[in-house]
């Protein structure tokens, strides 16, 4: 991934002596371009995936419409932080969003952020241990398989937090006095804002936003990215207001942060067959990657489209992730406990989140519970309200005992109570036979109530593949060849996470990736 491998590369297949009567692809593709251009009435836009005739029909724009040095396309944590930065650099900066409120898929995230320490030292003020940018990578890389290109995850790592404490210091993000071990972590490094879901980072990101003049149009869906040619720049982009279509220029980049494609059912099965309409899906409806498929009519490179996550502590009827489905995520590191229909525990809940998501699948049975109680709760800094409000939705369930608890999700009593039992004597010993899960200090028994119960089932929720980019955030082509103008960053990436993505570090890669994205971008650089 570094950047000169990258030119060596693109030198190299240019280089490479072709057998005679062979063209090499990139030559035949310029071509093709060539012919095209030559033969139809006005300049044409490159279009790699169409046919001849549906190029023609995409002829460059007479004219611009209006001029920005930075368009960002996405309003959640990527492209608000890029917005931020390339504004900061005195660029003119527009933000186009096509749902009709800003924060994308951002604003409904858990709010969970991963940084191996923070500008008021959270996890040495409350003894958790040692932590260190290479430990985060480290897990990060192997909770993605080795598949994260380890620069990638290191400039993630390393700057996780920089990027929080920016967003304390000039958005005002507010943090909980508590720092947890999500599933796949060794060290406990997961911060909580005091919402509790994304709209504390995304609200703290608008502020700085506003502050530096960048600009939010909502209801602008992108609907085209201009290019001449495989070796020209990113022009600009068409843009579909509501009322009529308009082209903007670009003077110095085009910052894709879009999101995701956990919604385009016909994208997600081309990659992933089996996540067929049967798969709930947690994500709000604009997920559906559409820039994803323009950026490669236009040469990009993906990578990792295959790999694409299920969260396991969804709710098993409408596959939401609210406040409700985030205990079993926080409560890994302070004891809580998985169990199937049966009552029984069927894996570490210490475990990351595919191999939780496998195994609830291979139970057999249509959901899986989270057991913790009242002490619990405060260990893992969750509120009172949320846990009240969770009980009026029905979502949560209580009891004095784990038996009565266990008459009211329709569980055998003895099987839940022996299962316990069981657990809390693993805790007591700090050793989990079962499944080796490695077991601290700050981890409880369930042995004092009240107890509760949370229902729980894997829905689709954070696809790992997308463009490929380098360090500086720009967008490569299908050749290993920088893009100009054309940078990317959060979810609408592939690279960072691998085949898995470790909870927590959605807000931490898309914040990173962005302000870098945003700050090149400003700058021109190609």
């Amino acid at each position: 991934m570094k950047e000169t491998s990258d030119v060596e590369f693109s030198q190299h297949q240019e280089d490479v002596p072709q057998e005679p009567g062979k063209i090499a692809r990139r030559d035949f593709l310029k071509s093709s371009l060539v012919v095209g251009l030559a033969t139809a009435s006005g300049a044409l836009a490159l279009n790699l995936g169409a046919s001849t005739a549906e190029a023609a029909a995409r002829k460059m724009p007479s004219k611009w419409d209006e001029t920005f040095d930075v368009v960002v396309i996405g309003s959640g944590f990527a492209g608000l932080a890029a917005a931020a930065e390339a504004a900061g650099k005195g660029a003119s900066v527009v933000i186009l969003e096509k749902m009709p409120i800003y924060g994308g898929n951002s604003i409904i995230n858990g709010g969970e952020y991963n940084a191996w320490t923070d500008g008021q030292h959270l996890r040495e003020t409350l003894k958790l241990g040692d932590d260190s940018a290479e430990w985060h990578k480290n897990d990060t890389l192997k909770g993605g398989d080795n598949l994260s290109y380890p620069e990638l995850a290191g400039i993630m790592a390393e700057n996780a937090p920089k990027a929080l404490d920016w967003m304390v210091d000039e958005g005002g993000l507010k943090l909980r006095p508590i720092v947890n071990r999500a599933g796949g972590h060794s060290k406990y490094r997961t911060h909580t804002c005091v919402e509790a879901s994304g709209r504390g980072y995304v609200e703290a990101l608008r502020r700085i936003v506003d502050k530096r003049g960048a600009k939010v149009r909502l209801r602008n869906e992108v609907t085209w990215i201009w290019r001449k040619d495989t070796d020209g720049p990113i022009l600009g982009v068409e843009v579909n207001t509501g009322r009529r279509k308009v082209n903007i220029a670009v003077r110095k980049g085009l910052v894709l942060a879009s999101g995701g494609f956990s919604r385009d059912l016909e994208m997600r099965r081309e990659h992933v067959p089996y996540l067929d309409e049967s798969y709930n899906c947690s994500n709000q409806k604009g997920a559906t990657g559409e820039m994803i498929r323009y950026a490669k009519a236009i040469g990009a490179e993906t990578i990792h489209m295959s790999y694409i996550q299920l969260y396991p502590f969804a709710d098993p009827e409408t596959g939401t992730l609210d406040v409700e489905a985030l205990f079993p995520f926080r409560g890994p590191g302070v004891g809580i406990v998985y169990v199937t229909e049966k009552g029984k525990r069927f894996i570490s809940e210490l475990e990351r989140r595919d191999v939780i998501s496998n195994a609830e699948m291979k139970t057999g049975g249509k959901k899986t519970y989270s057991i913790f109680n009242h002490e619990m709760v405060v260990n893992m800094g969750s509120k009172e309200e949320e846990v009240e409000r969770g009980l009026a939705r029905g979502r949560f369930v209580k009891a004095d005992s784990i038996a009565e608890l266990a008459g009211k999700i329709g569980i055998d009593a003895d099987v839940l109570v022996a299962t316990i039992k069981q657990h809390n004597a693993y805790i007591k010993n700090k050793k989990d036979p079962d499944y080796q899960k490695n077991i601290t200090d700050r981890m409880v028994t369930l042995e004092q109530g009240p107890f509760y119960a949370v229902a729980q089932w894997p829905a689709v929720h954070h696809t790992m593949g997308g463009l490929r980019i380098n360090t500086n955030a720009q967008v490569l082509d299908i050749w290993g060849k920088i893009i100009p103008r054309l940078y990317a960053a959060g979810e609408v990436t592939g690279g960072v996470h691998g085949s898995n993505r470790l909870g927590a570090n959605a807000i931490p890669d898309a914040t990173v990736f962005g302000r870098i994205a945003g700050t090149n971008a400003a700058s021109g650089r190609v």
